[in-house]
Protein backbone atom coordinates (compact mmCIF):
# COMPACT_ATOMS: atom_id res chain seq x y z
CA UNK A 1 0.00 0.00 0.00
CA UNK A 2 2.50 2.29 0.90
CA UNK A 3 4.89 1.45 -2.67
CA UNK A 4 1.25 2.78 -4.50
CA UNK A 5 0.79 5.63 -2.54
CA UNK A 6 4.41 6.64 -3.41
CA UNK A 7 3.56 5.54 -7.20
CA UNK A 8 0.74 7.78 -6.46
CA UNK A 9 2.28 10.80 -5.36
CA UNK A 10 5.25 11.11 -7.76
CA UNK A 11 2.43 10.78 -10.22
CA UNK A 12 1.02 13.69 -9.53
CA UNK A 13 4.14 15.41 -8.99
CA UNK A 14 4.68 14.68 -12.43
CA UNK A 15 1.54 15.50 -13.89
CA UNK A 16 1.97 18.95 -12.09
CA UNK A 17 5.25 19.39 -14.13
CA UNK A 18 3.25 18.60 -17.49
CA UNK A 19 0.54 21.10 -16.36
CA UNK A 20 3.81 24.16 -16.31
CA UNK A 21 4.41 22.71 -19.50
CA UNK A 22 3.40 26.18 -21.63
CA UNK A 23 4.89 28.54 -18.76
CA UNK A 24 8.33 27.46 -19.78
CA UNK A 25 10.15 29.58 -21.76
CA UNK A 26 12.10 26.63 -23.26
CA UNK A 27 8.79 25.02 -24.71
CA UNK A 28 8.95 25.05 -27.96
CA UNK A 29 5.62 23.70 -28.98
CA UNK A 30 4.71 23.49 -32.81
CA UNK A 31 1.30 24.68 -31.74
CA UNK A 32 0.79 28.49 -31.19
CA UNK A 33 -2.97 27.98 -30.71
CA UNK A 34 -4.43 28.84 -27.12
CA UNK A 35 -0.81 28.24 -26.20
CA UNK A 36 -1.05 29.37 -22.82
CA UNK A 37 -4.35 28.38 -22.45
CA UNK A 38 -4.77 24.70 -20.87
CA UNK A 39 -8.23 22.93 -22.33
CA UNK A 40 -10.39 21.09 -19.29
CA UNK A 41 -8.66 18.17 -19.92
CA UNK A 42 -5.04 19.44 -19.18
CA UNK A 43 -6.13 21.67 -16.08
CA UNK A 44 -7.80 18.66 -14.16
CA UNK A 45 -4.89 16.11 -15.43
CA UNK A 46 -4.01 15.73 -11.70
CA UNK A 47 -8.03 14.84 -10.74
CA UNK A 48 -8.15 12.60 -14.05
CA UNK A 49 -5.30 10.43 -12.18
CA UNK A 50 -6.14 10.11 -8.96
CA UNK A 51 -9.94 9.04 -10.28
CA UNK A 52 -8.26 6.22 -12.33
CA UNK A 53 -6.22 5.17 -9.08
CA UNK A 54 -9.09 5.56 -7.20
CA UNK A 55 -10.94 3.08 -9.31
CA UNK A 56 -8.43 0.15 -10.54
CA UNK A 57 -8.04 0.28 -6.09
CA UNK A 58 -11.68 0.16 -5.47
CA UNK A 59 -13.47 -1.61 -8.12
CA UNK A 60 -16.50 -2.53 -6.36
CA UNK A 61 -17.32 1.23 -5.61
CA UNK A 62 -16.46 1.92 -9.43
CA UNK A 63 -19.62 -0.89 -10.20
CA UNK A 64 -21.46 1.27 -7.34
CA UNK A 65 -20.73 4.75 -9.32
CA UNK A 66 -21.95 2.88 -12.91
CA UNK A 67 -24.81 0.89 -11.63
CA UNK A 68 -28.06 2.04 -12.32
CA UNK A 69 -30.63 3.36 -10.02
CA UNK A 70 -32.96 0.97 -10.25
CA UNK A 71 -32.40 -3.16 -11.49
CA UNK A 72 -28.57 -2.90 -11.14
CA UNK A 73 -27.01 -5.65 -9.01
CA UNK A 74 -26.14 -4.94 -5.15
CA UNK A 75 -22.49 -6.19 -4.11
CA UNK A 76 -22.54 -7.87 -0.75
CA UNK A 77 -20.23 -7.21 1.68
CA UNK A 78 -18.21 -10.64 1.00
CA UNK A 79 -18.12 -10.07 -2.89
CA UNK A 80 -16.91 -6.93 -1.95
CA UNK A 81 -13.41 -8.42 -0.44
CA UNK A 82 -13.64 -10.76 -2.91
CA UNK A 83 -13.64 -8.40 -5.78
CA UNK A 84 -10.88 -5.99 -4.10
CA UNK A 85 -8.58 -9.09 -3.33
CA UNK A 86 -8.28 -10.10 -7.31
CA UNK A 87 -7.49 -6.42 -8.00
CA UNK A 88 -4.60 -5.65 -5.12
CA UNK A 89 -3.17 -8.70 -4.89
CA UNK A 90 -0.49 -10.50 -7.09
CA UNK A 91 -2.52 -14.26 -7.00
CA UNK A 92 -5.94 -14.47 -5.11
CA UNK A 93 -6.99 -18.41 -3.93
CA UNK A 94 -10.52 -18.46 -3.83
CA UNK A 95 -12.27 -21.36 -2.97
CA UNK A 96 -16.58 -21.13 -2.41
CA UNK A 97 -19.18 -23.40 -2.61
CA UNK A 98 -22.01 -23.58 -5.40
CA UNK A 99 -24.28 -20.52 -5.56
CA UNK A 100 -21.49 -18.26 -3.91
CA UNK A 101 -21.72 -16.10 -7.28
CA UNK A 102 -17.50 -17.12 -7.68
CA UNK A 103 -17.87 -16.70 -11.45
CA UNK A 104 -19.91 -13.31 -11.61
CA UNK A 105 -17.32 -11.71 -9.30
CA UNK A 106 -14.13 -12.93 -11.58
CA UNK A 107 -15.81 -11.88 -14.85
CA UNK A 108 -16.83 -8.45 -13.42
CA UNK A 109 -13.36 -8.50 -11.96
CA UNK A 110 -11.73 -9.31 -16.01
CA UNK A 111 -14.02 -6.38 -17.09
CA UNK A 112 -13.00 -3.96 -14.78
CA UNK A 113 -9.05 -4.74 -15.25
CA UNK A 114 -10.31 -5.16 -19.71
CA UNK A 115 -11.20 -1.06 -19.03
CA UNK A 116 -8.94 0.57 -16.64
CA UNK A 117 -5.43 -1.14 -18.01
CA UNK A 118 -5.28 -0.31 -21.78
CA UNK A 119 -4.18 -2.97 -23.98
CA UNK A 120 -3.94 -5.59 -21.56
CA UNK A 121 -4.46 -9.07 -22.75
CA UNK A 122 -6.39 -11.02 -19.65
CA UNK A 123 -8.14 -14.62 -20.12
CA UNK A 124 -9.75 -17.45 -18.31
CA UNK A 125 -9.19 -21.31 -18.20
CA UNK A 126 -11.24 -24.31 -17.56
CA UNK A 127 -11.24 -27.77 -18.35
CA UNK A 128 -11.99 -27.44 -21.60
CA UNK A 129 -12.66 -24.23 -24.03
CA UNK A 130 -16.58 -24.86 -24.79
CA UNK A 131 -17.44 -24.83 -21.08
CA UNK A 132 -15.21 -21.56 -20.54
CA UNK A 133 -17.11 -20.00 -23.51
CA UNK A 134 -20.22 -21.37 -22.02
CA UNK A 135 -19.68 -19.65 -18.55
CA UNK A 136 -18.22 -16.36 -20.21
CA UNK A 137 -21.13 -15.89 -22.41
CA UNK A 138 -23.55 -16.42 -19.70
CA UNK A 139 -22.39 -13.90 -17.17
CA UNK A 140 -21.37 -11.43 -19.88
CA UNK A 141 -25.21 -10.96 -20.41
CA UNK A 142 -25.78 -10.64 -17.09
CA UNK A 143 -23.45 -8.14 -16.82
CA UNK A 144 -24.79 -5.81 -19.35
CA UNK A 145 -27.94 -6.53 -17.94
CA UNK A 146 -27.14 -4.95 -14.33
CA UNK A 147 -24.50 -2.47 -15.62
CA UNK A 148 -25.64 -1.40 -19.21
CA UNK A 149 -22.83 1.08 -18.91
CA UNK A 150 -20.26 -0.85 -19.78
CA UNK A 151 -21.30 -1.89 -23.25
CA UNK A 152 -20.62 1.45 -23.82
CA UNK A 153 -17.03 0.34 -23.10
CA UNK A 154 -16.89 -2.69 -25.04
CA UNK A 155 -15.80 -2.59 -29.23
CA UNK A 156 -16.90 -5.95 -29.82
CA UNK A 157 -18.22 -8.94 -28.48
CA UNK A 158 -17.90 -12.26 -30.03
CA UNK A 159 -18.91 -16.11 -28.33
CA UNK A 160 -18.42 -19.17 -30.32
CA UNK A 161 -18.91 -22.70 -29.51
CA UNK A 162 -15.30 -22.78 -28.16
CA UNK A 163 -13.75 -19.23 -28.35
CA UNK A 164 -14.68 -15.63 -26.82
CA UNK A 165 -13.24 -12.29 -27.73
CA UNK A 166 -14.15 -9.38 -26.06
CA UNK A 167 -12.45 -6.18 -27.70
CA UNK A 168 -12.53 -2.86 -24.81
CA UNK A 169 -12.29 0.67 -26.34
CA UNK A 170 -9.59 1.09 -24.26
CA UNK A 171 -7.53 -1.74 -26.24
CA UNK A 172 -8.07 -4.57 -23.46
CA UNK A 173 -8.83 -8.05 -24.43
CA UNK A 174 -10.59 -11.14 -22.72
CA UNK A 175 -10.12 -14.36 -24.14
CA UNK A 176 -10.72 -17.72 -22.99
CA UNK A 177 -8.27 -21.14 -22.76
CA UNK A 178 -8.28 -24.97 -22.04
CA UNK A 179 -6.52 -25.95 -18.99
CA UNK A 180 -4.64 -28.23 -21.93
CA UNK A 181 -1.67 -28.74 -23.87
CA UNK A 182 -3.24 -27.02 -26.30
CA UNK A 183 -2.93 -23.81 -24.26
CA UNK A 184 0.73 -24.13 -24.50
CA UNK A 185 2.83 -21.33 -25.98
CA UNK A 186 -0.32 -18.96 -25.62
CA UNK A 187 0.71 -15.49 -24.14
CA UNK A 188 -1.81 -13.25 -22.04
CA UNK A 189 -0.85 -10.68 -19.06
CA UNK A 190 -2.97 -12.13 -16.36
CA UNK A 191 -5.37 -15.68 -16.21
CA UNK A 192 -7.69 -16.60 -14.27
CA UNK A 193 -8.07 -20.36 -13.44
CA UNK A 194 -11.74 -21.78 -13.16
CA UNK A 195 -11.68 -25.13 -10.93
CA UNK A 196 -8.33 -25.69 -10.33
CA UNK A 197 -8.69 -28.20 -7.92
CA UNK A 198 -8.48 -30.23 -10.79
CA UNK A 199 -5.43 -29.08 -12.05
CA UNK A 200 -2.13 -30.93 -11.58
CA UNK A 201 0.75 -29.59 -10.86
CA UNK A 202 2.83 -30.87 -13.83
CA UNK A 203 0.15 -29.72 -16.18
CA UNK A 204 0.29 -26.05 -14.50
CA UNK A 205 3.83 -25.57 -14.34
CA UNK A 206 4.37 -26.86 -18.05
CA UNK A 207 1.67 -24.65 -19.86
CA UNK A 208 -0.23 -22.54 -17.66
CA UNK A 209 2.22 -20.69 -15.46
CA UNK A 210 4.24 -19.48 -18.62
CA UNK A 211 0.85 -18.03 -20.11
CA UNK A 212 1.96 -14.84 -17.96
CA UNK A 213 5.55 -14.63 -18.93
CA UNK A 214 5.46 -11.29 -20.57
CA UNK A 215 4.20 -7.91 -19.01
CA UNK A 216 1.93 -5.06 -19.79
CA UNK A 217 3.56 -2.44 -21.36
CA UNK A 218 1.75 1.30 -20.70
CA UNK A 219 0.49 2.72 -24.03
CA UNK A 220 2.21 6.35 -23.83
CA UNK A 221 5.48 7.15 -25.79
CA UNK A 222 7.71 5.49 -23.19
CA UNK A 223 5.64 2.04 -23.70
CA UNK A 224 7.43 1.30 -20.63
CA UNK A 225 6.46 -1.62 -17.86
CA UNK A 226 4.93 -0.52 -14.88
CA UNK A 227 6.91 -1.53 -11.61
CA UNK A 228 3.93 -1.56 -9.54
CA UNK A 229 1.41 -3.12 -11.80
CA UNK A 230 0.45 -6.42 -11.19
CA UNK A 231 1.77 -8.40 -14.31
CA UNK A 232 1.80 -12.34 -14.12
CA UNK A 233 -0.95 -12.39 -12.08
CA UNK A 234 -2.65 -15.93 -11.66
CA UNK A 235 -6.22 -15.94 -9.54
CA UNK A 236 -7.37 -19.43 -8.91
CA UNK A 237 -11.40 -20.27 -8.27
CA UNK A 238 -12.74 -22.98 -7.19
CA UNK A 239 -14.55 -25.45 -4.93
CA UNK A 240 -12.74 -27.67 -3.06
CA UNK A 241 -11.30 -30.99 -3.97
CA UNK A 242 -9.09 -33.50 -2.21
CA UNK A 243 -6.37 -33.50 0.24
CA UNK A 244 -3.01 -34.31 -0.56
CA UNK A 245 -3.57 -33.31 -4.01
CA UNK A 246 -1.43 -30.89 -6.22
CA UNK A 247 -3.92 -28.07 -5.56
CA UNK A 248 -4.09 -28.14 -2.01
CA UNK A 249 -0.62 -28.18 -1.15
CA UNK A 250 -0.90 -24.82 -3.57
CA UNK A 251 -3.25 -23.85 -0.58
CA UNK A 252 -1.02 -24.58 2.26
CA UNK A 253 2.32 -23.01 0.44
CA UNK A 254 -0.24 -19.60 -0.31
CA UNK A 255 -1.35 -19.39 3.18
CA UNK A 256 2.14 -19.07 4.21
CA UNK A 257 3.13 -16.60 2.00
CA UNK A 258 0.03 -14.35 2.86
CA UNK A 259 1.30 -14.80 6.48
CA UNK A 260 5.23 -13.81 5.24
CA UNK A 261 2.96 -10.58 3.33
CA UNK A 262 4.10 -11.49 -0.15
CA UNK A 263 0.85 -10.57 -1.74
CA UNK A 264 -0.75 -13.72 -1.66
CA UNK A 265 -4.53 -13.86 -0.54
CA UNK A 266 -6.51 -17.38 0.00
CA UNK A 267 -10.13 -16.58 0.53
CA UNK A 268 -12.80 -19.22 1.24
CA UNK A 269 -16.32 -19.75 2.75
CA UNK A 270 -19.16 -22.58 2.93
CA UNK A 271 -22.29 -22.60 1.55
CA UNK A 272 -23.76 -20.45 4.84
CA UNK A 273 -22.81 -17.19 3.65
CA UNK A 274 -24.13 -16.42 0.48
CA UNK A 275 -27.21 -17.78 2.44
CA UNK A 276 -26.75 -15.17 4.94
CA UNK A 277 -26.99 -12.77 2.27
CA UNK A 278 -29.55 -14.17 0.06
CA UNK A 279 -27.95 -15.81 -2.44
CA UNK A 280 -28.25 -19.37 -4.23
CA UNK A 281 -30.78 -21.71 -2.46
CA UNK A 282 -32.27 -21.52 0.98
CA UNK A 283 -31.13 -22.76 4.10
CA UNK A 284 -33.51 -25.43 3.99
CA UNK A 285 -33.09 -26.50 0.22
CA UNK A 286 -29.24 -27.10 1.45
CA UNK A 287 -30.14 -29.09 4.38
CA UNK A 288 -32.59 -30.98 2.35
CA UNK A 289 -29.67 -31.93 0.20
CA UNK A 290 -27.53 -33.02 2.60
CA UNK A 291 -30.19 -34.98 4.29
CA UNK A 292 -30.76 -36.97 0.59
CA UNK A 293 -29.59 -40.29 1.25
CA UNK A 294 -28.84 -40.31 -2.60
CA UNK A 295 -26.04 -37.66 -1.96
CA UNK A 296 -22.47 -38.31 -1.47
CA UNK A 297 -21.44 -36.99 1.47
CA UNK A 298 -17.88 -36.15 0.31
CA UNK A 299 -19.37 -34.54 -3.15
CA UNK A 300 -21.59 -32.07 -0.37
CA UNK A 301 -18.67 -31.75 1.69
CA UNK A 302 -16.98 -30.28 -1.65
CA UNK A 303 -19.30 -28.54 -3.03
CA UNK A 304 -21.57 -26.99 -0.48
CA UNK A 305 -19.04 -26.68 2.94
CA UNK A 306 -15.67 -26.01 1.25
CA UNK A 307 -14.26 -28.71 3.08
CA UNK A 308 -11.03 -30.32 0.95
CA UNK A 309 -11.64 -34.18 1.99
CA UNK A 310 -9.72 -37.26 1.56
CA UNK A 311 -6.63 -38.98 4.05
CA UNK A 312 -3.64 -36.32 4.75
CA UNK A 313 -1.61 -38.73 6.12
CA UNK A 314 -0.71 -42.42 4.57
CA UNK A 315 -2.93 -42.05 1.42
CA UNK A 316 -3.48 -45.06 -0.40
CA UNK A 317 -2.29 -43.05 -3.46
CA UNK A 318 -1.59 -39.54 -4.07
CA UNK A 319 -4.55 -38.51 -5.39
CA UNK A 320 -2.86 -36.20 -8.06
CA UNK A 321 -1.95 -39.37 -10.20
CA UNK A 322 -6.03 -40.47 -9.74
CA UNK A 323 -7.40 -36.95 -11.09
CA UNK A 324 -4.26 -37.29 -14.02
CA UNK A 325 -5.48 -40.80 -15.47
CA UNK A 326 -9.04 -39.36 -16.13
CA UNK A 327 -8.65 -39.19 -20.02
CA UNK A 328 -11.59 -41.21 -21.84
CA UNK A 329 -14.53 -39.32 -22.77
CA UNK A 330 -17.04 -41.61 -23.60
CA UNK A 331 -18.31 -44.78 -21.55
CA UNK A 332 -18.89 -48.11 -23.06
CA UNK A 333 -22.75 -49.41 -22.30
CA UNK A 334 -21.89 -52.64 -24.14
CA UNK A 335 -19.30 -54.14 -26.74
CA UNK A 336 -19.78 -51.71 -29.55
CA UNK A 337 -20.45 -53.66 -33.20
CA UNK A 338 -18.87 -53.17 -36.65
CA UNK A 339 -21.08 -53.01 -39.84
CA UNK A 340 -22.23 -56.34 -40.22
CA UNK A 341 -23.78 -56.65 -36.67
CA UNK A 342 -20.83 -58.29 -35.13
CA UNK A 343 -19.29 -57.70 -31.86
CA UNK A 344 -15.63 -56.18 -31.79
CA UNK A 345 -12.76 -57.79 -31.35
CA UNK A 346 -12.78 -56.31 -27.49
CA UNK A 347 -11.52 -58.07 -24.24
CA UNK A 348 -13.46 -56.99 -21.35
CA UNK A 349 -13.24 -58.17 -17.21
CA UNK A 350 -16.13 -57.93 -15.12
CA UNK A 351 -15.03 -56.69 -11.17
CA UNK A 352 -17.86 -57.38 -8.55
CA UNK A 353 -17.88 -56.12 -4.85
CA UNK A 354 -20.82 -57.74 -3.01
CA UNK A 355 -21.69 -55.79 0.65
CA UNK A 356 -23.41 -54.36 3.37
CA UNK A 357 -23.51 -50.55 2.87
CA UNK A 358 -22.55 -48.72 6.00
CA UNK A 359 -25.20 -46.28 5.57
CA UNK A 360 -27.73 -48.66 4.85
CA UNK A 361 -29.75 -52.28 5.35
CA UNK A 362 -29.84 -53.35 1.61
CA UNK A 363 -27.11 -55.19 -0.12
CA UNK A 364 -25.07 -52.88 -2.13
CA UNK A 365 -23.34 -53.70 -5.28
CA UNK A 366 -20.70 -52.21 -7.33
CA UNK A 367 -19.87 -53.76 -10.63
CA UNK A 368 -16.80 -52.39 -12.79
CA UNK A 369 -16.48 -53.38 -16.16
CA UNK A 370 -12.49 -53.02 -18.00
CA UNK A 371 -12.00 -52.76 -21.56
CA UNK A 372 -8.14 -54.49 -22.11
CA UNK A 373 -6.24 -52.42 -24.58
CA UNK A 374 -2.91 -54.14 -25.92
CA UNK A 375 -0.13 -53.75 -28.53
CA UNK A 376 0.61 -55.81 -31.37
CA UNK A 377 3.13 -57.87 -29.46
CA UNK A 378 0.44 -58.46 -27.35
CA UNK A 379 1.45 -56.91 -24.05
CA UNK A 380 -1.76 -54.86 -22.39
CA UNK A 381 -1.21 -51.66 -22.71
CA UNK A 382 -3.86 -49.73 -21.07
CA UNK A 383 -7.34 -50.86 -18.59
CA UNK A 384 -9.69 -48.38 -19.90
CA UNK A 385 -12.49 -48.34 -16.61
CA UNK A 386 -15.51 -47.91 -19.61
CA UNK A 387 -18.40 -48.61 -17.21
CA UNK A 388 -19.48 -48.94 -13.67
CA UNK A 389 -22.95 -50.52 -13.04
CA UNK A 390 -24.30 -50.10 -8.79
CA UNK A 391 -27.26 -51.97 -8.91
CA UNK A 392 -30.60 -50.64 -7.00
CA UNK A 393 -30.74 -51.17 -3.06
CA UNK A 394 -32.49 -54.34 -2.13
CA UNK A 395 -32.17 -56.71 -5.14
CA UNK A 396 -32.03 -59.93 -4.12
CA UNK A 397 -29.16 -62.30 -4.97
CA UNK A 398 -31.22 -64.18 -7.86
CA UNK A 399 -32.03 -60.55 -9.43
CA UNK A 400 -28.48 -59.33 -9.16
CA UNK A 401 -27.68 -62.87 -10.91
CA UNK A 402 -30.09 -61.73 -13.53
CA UNK A 403 -28.50 -58.28 -14.46
CA UNK A 404 -24.78 -59.24 -14.18
CA UNK A 405 -25.86 -62.08 -16.77
CA UNK A 406 -27.64 -59.60 -19.00
CA UNK A 407 -24.30 -57.37 -19.43
CA UNK A 408 -22.24 -60.39 -19.91
CA UNK A 409 -24.30 -60.79 -23.24
CA UNK A 410 -24.83 -57.20 -23.66
CA UNK A 411 -20.32 -57.18 -23.64
CA UNK A 412 -20.46 -59.88 -26.23
CA UNK A 413 -19.92 -62.40 -23.74
CA UNK A 414 -20.59 -66.14 -25.59
CA UNK A 415 -20.85 -69.77 -23.84
CA UNK A 416 -18.00 -70.79 -26.38
CA UNK A 417 -15.22 -69.00 -24.13
CA UNK A 418 -12.87 -68.78 -27.40
CA UNK A 419 -15.51 -66.62 -29.00
CA UNK A 420 -16.30 -64.51 -25.25
CA UNK A 421 -15.70 -60.84 -25.63
CA UNK A 422 -15.90 -61.03 -22.17
CA UNK A 423 -13.32 -62.83 -20.45
CA UNK A 424 -13.66 -63.27 -16.49
CA UNK A 425 -16.16 -62.29 -14.19
CA UNK A 426 -14.13 -61.29 -10.59
CA UNK A 427 -16.61 -61.94 -7.58
CA UNK A 428 -15.45 -61.46 -4.39
CA UNK A 429 -16.19 -64.77 -2.92
CA UNK A 430 -16.05 -63.65 0.91
CA UNK A 431 -19.02 -64.11 3.35
CA UNK A 432 -22.11 -62.16 1.10
CA UNK A 433 -20.39 -62.85 -1.86
CA UNK A 434 -20.95 -66.57 -1.97
CA UNK A 435 -24.63 -65.92 -2.70
CA UNK A 436 -24.40 -64.28 -5.44
CA UNK A 437 -21.70 -66.89 -7.03
CA UNK A 438 -24.96 -69.96 -6.04
CA UNK A 439 -27.64 -67.65 -7.91
CA UNK A 440 -24.93 -67.04 -11.14
CA UNK A 441 -24.43 -71.24 -11.06
CA UNK A 442 -28.22 -71.59 -11.37
CA UNK A 443 -29.82 -71.54 -14.90
CA UNK A 444 -32.07 -68.97 -15.24
CA UNK A 445 -34.60 -67.59 -17.99
CA UNK A 446 -34.92 -63.37 -18.26
CA UNK A 447 -38.26 -62.64 -16.77
CA UNK A 448 -38.47 -59.43 -18.99
CA UNK A 449 -37.45 -60.86 -22.01
CA UNK A 450 -38.29 -64.59 -21.47
CA UNK A 451 -34.43 -65.19 -23.11
CA UNK A 452 -32.14 -68.16 -21.63
CA UNK A 453 -29.48 -66.62 -19.84
CA UNK A 454 -27.70 -69.61 -18.74
CA UNK A 455 -25.55 -70.60 -15.94
CA UNK A 456 -22.21 -70.10 -15.24
CA UNK A 457 -19.17 -71.90 -13.59
CA UNK A 458 -16.49 -71.19 -11.53
CA UNK A 459 -13.36 -71.79 -13.19
CA UNK A 460 -11.21 -71.97 -9.55
CA UNK A 461 -13.93 -73.77 -7.45
CA UNK A 462 -15.45 -77.37 -7.14
CA UNK A 463 -18.70 -75.48 -7.12
CA UNK A 464 -21.37 -77.74 -9.83
CA UNK A 465 -23.56 -75.58 -11.56
CA UNK A 466 -27.22 -76.69 -12.83
CA UNK A 467 -25.61 -77.44 -16.11
CA UNK A 468 -22.93 -79.32 -17.02
CA UNK A 469 -20.03 -78.21 -18.99
CA UNK A 470 -21.27 -74.35 -18.33
CA UNK A 471 -19.07 -71.63 -19.60
CA UNK A 472 -16.17 -71.39 -16.26
CA UNK A 473 -16.44 -67.91 -16.68
CA UNK A 474 -16.47 -66.87 -12.86
CA UNK A 475 -13.17 -66.22 -10.72
CA UNK A 476 -14.47 -66.78 -6.97
CA UNK A 477 -11.91 -64.33 -5.47
CA UNK A 478 -11.16 -64.07 -1.80
CA UNK A 479 -8.98 -61.63 -0.28
CA UNK A 480 -7.74 -63.22 2.95
CA UNK A 481 -3.88 -63.52 3.09
CA UNK A 482 -3.47 -61.64 -0.71
CA UNK A 483 -5.17 -58.34 0.56
CA UNK A 484 -1.38 -56.58 0.60
CA UNK A 485 -1.33 -57.85 -3.52
CA UNK A 486 -4.43 -56.44 -4.59
CA UNK A 487 -3.51 -53.30 -2.87
CA UNK A 488 -0.22 -53.29 -4.18
CA UNK A 489 -1.64 -54.16 -8.19
CA UNK A 490 -4.07 -51.34 -7.55
CA UNK A 491 -1.32 -48.70 -7.05
CA UNK A 492 1.15 -49.58 -9.76
CA UNK A 493 -1.53 -49.60 -11.83
CA UNK A 494 -2.78 -46.11 -11.06
CA UNK A 495 1.12 -44.99 -10.79
CA UNK A 496 2.14 -46.21 -13.97
CA UNK A 497 -0.73 -44.69 -15.90
CA UNK A 498 -2.11 -47.90 -17.20
CA UNK A 499 -5.51 -47.73 -15.51
CA UNK A 500 -7.55 -45.44 -17.42
CA UNK A 501 -10.73 -43.14 -15.89
CA UNK A 502 -13.74 -42.25 -16.98
CA UNK A 503 -13.49 -37.79 -16.90
CA UNK A 504 -15.55 -35.91 -14.59
CA UNK A 505 -19.53 -35.38 -15.72
CA UNK A 506 -19.58 -31.52 -15.42
CA UNK A 507 -16.79 -31.55 -17.49
CA UNK A 508 -18.47 -33.21 -20.46
CA UNK A 509 -21.49 -32.60 -19.96
CA UNK A 510 -21.80 -29.23 -22.32
CA UNK A 511 -19.49 -30.48 -24.86
CA UNK A 512 -21.43 -33.95 -25.70
CA UNK A 513 -25.28 -35.12 -26.37
CA UNK A 514 -25.65 -36.20 -22.46
CA UNK A 515 -27.77 -34.59 -21.04
CA UNK A 516 -30.31 -37.17 -19.16
CA UNK A 517 -28.53 -37.14 -15.81
CA UNK A 518 -30.41 -40.29 -14.82
CA UNK A 519 -29.22 -42.05 -17.90
CA UNK A 520 -26.93 -45.12 -17.97
CA UNK A 521 -24.12 -42.78 -19.81
CA UNK A 522 -24.40 -39.74 -17.05
CA UNK A 523 -24.38 -42.84 -14.26
CA UNK A 524 -21.26 -43.97 -15.62
CA UNK A 525 -19.48 -40.29 -15.12
CA UNK A 526 -21.42 -40.06 -12.07
CA UNK A 527 -20.11 -43.22 -10.50
CA UNK A 528 -16.36 -42.94 -11.83
CA UNK A 529 -16.70 -39.88 -9.19
CA UNK A 530 -17.82 -41.80 -6.66
CA UNK A 531 -14.90 -44.09 -7.01
CA UNK A 532 -12.61 -40.99 -7.16
CA UNK A 533 -14.20 -40.27 -3.67
CA UNK A 534 -14.01 -43.55 -2.06
CA UNK A 535 -10.53 -44.10 -3.31
CA UNK A 536 -9.32 -40.76 -1.49
CA UNK A 537 -10.76 -41.49 1.39
CA UNK A 538 -8.63 -44.86 2.04
CA UNK A 539 -5.58 -44.68 3.99
CA UNK A 540 -2.91 -47.74 3.59
CA UNK A 541 -2.71 -49.54 7.36
CA UNK A 542 0.17 -51.79 7.64
CA UNK A 543 -0.17 -54.98 9.72
CA UNK A 544 2.20 -57.83 11.07
CA UNK A 545 1.37 -59.73 8.21
CA UNK A 546 0.09 -57.80 5.55
CA UNK A 547 -0.79 -54.30 4.70
CA UNK A 548 -4.75 -53.23 4.46
CA UNK A 549 -6.74 -50.32 3.81
CA UNK A 550 -8.42 -48.41 6.42
CA UNK A 551 -11.36 -45.56 5.66
CA UNK A 552 -10.89 -42.12 7.41
CA UNK A 553 -14.97 -41.57 7.14
CA UNK A 554 -16.88 -45.03 7.79
CA UNK A 555 -19.96 -43.35 6.20
CA UNK A 556 -18.11 -42.94 2.48
CA UNK A 557 -18.08 -47.12 1.49
CA UNK A 558 -15.32 -48.81 -0.47
CA UNK A 559 -17.64 -51.04 -3.02
CA UNK A 560 -16.64 -49.45 -6.14
CA UNK A 561 -12.67 -49.12 -5.35
CA UNK A 562 -12.57 -53.08 -4.13
CA UNK A 563 -14.39 -53.94 -6.97
CA UNK A 564 -11.89 -52.44 -9.20
CA UNK A 565 -9.00 -53.55 -7.30
CA UNK A 566 -9.96 -56.87 -7.51
CA UNK A 567 -10.51 -56.81 -11.38
CA UNK A 568 -7.25 -55.14 -11.70
CA UNK A 569 -5.25 -58.28 -9.49
CA UNK A 570 -6.96 -60.97 -11.90
CA UNK A 571 -6.24 -59.07 -14.67
CA UNK A 572 -1.99 -58.55 -13.39
CA UNK A 573 -2.33 -62.87 -12.76
CA UNK A 574 -3.99 -64.26 -15.31
CA UNK A 575 -3.67 -61.68 -18.37
CA UNK A 576 -0.29 -59.89 -18.53
CA UNK A 577 2.06 -61.11 -20.76
CA UNK A 578 5.71 -59.87 -20.63
CA UNK A 579 6.81 -58.15 -23.90
CA UNK A 580 9.62 -60.21 -24.95
CA UNK A 581 12.75 -58.64 -26.41
CA UNK A 582 14.22 -59.56 -29.38
CA UNK A 583 18.23 -59.76 -30.06
CA UNK A 584 20.33 -60.29 -33.96
CA UNK A 585 22.22 -63.33 -33.49
CA UNK A 586 24.60 -60.80 -34.89
CA UNK A 587 24.22 -58.83 -31.53
CA UNK A 588 27.98 -59.35 -29.99
CA UNK A 589 26.87 -56.99 -26.99
CA UNK A 590 24.17 -60.07 -26.12
CA UNK A 591 26.10 -62.65 -23.95
CA UNK A 592 23.66 -66.13 -23.70
CA UNK A 593 25.30 -68.32 -20.42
Amino acid sequence: MSSYKHFQNDNFKYTKDISRLNDNPAFNSPVKVNEHKLDSFERNFDKWLEFVQWARWFPDLWYDLIRPEKGGMRLDLDQRVFLRSMSRFISTYGVFPRGFGKTMIEIMSIYHTCIWFPDITIAMSAQTRENAASISEEKHKEIIKWFPLIENEILKASFNKDTVEVIFKSGGVYSVLANAQSTKGQRRRRLNVEESALLNNELFKDVLEPVVNVPRRTIGKLATINPYELNGMINYLTTSGYRGSDEFNRILNMLDEMAELKGKMVLGASWELPCHFGRGETRTQILAKKKDPTTSATAFAMNYESKWVGATDGALINISKLLKIRTLSKPELGCPKDRRGNFELNEYVFGIDVARSNAQSNNKTAIVVLKIIRNKSGTIRQIQLVNIVEPPNGLSFKEQSILVKRMFYKYGGNIDLTRSRVKAIIVDGNVIGKGLIDRMLEDVTDPETNEELGCFDTMNTEQKPDVQNAPKIIYDLTAQGINGDIIRTFIDYVESEKLKLLKGYDEIKKSTSIADIDSDEAKAFIHTQFLIDEVSNLKLKTTQKSITVEQVQRKIDKDRYSALAYALYYVFMFMEKEETVEFDEDDDSVVIF
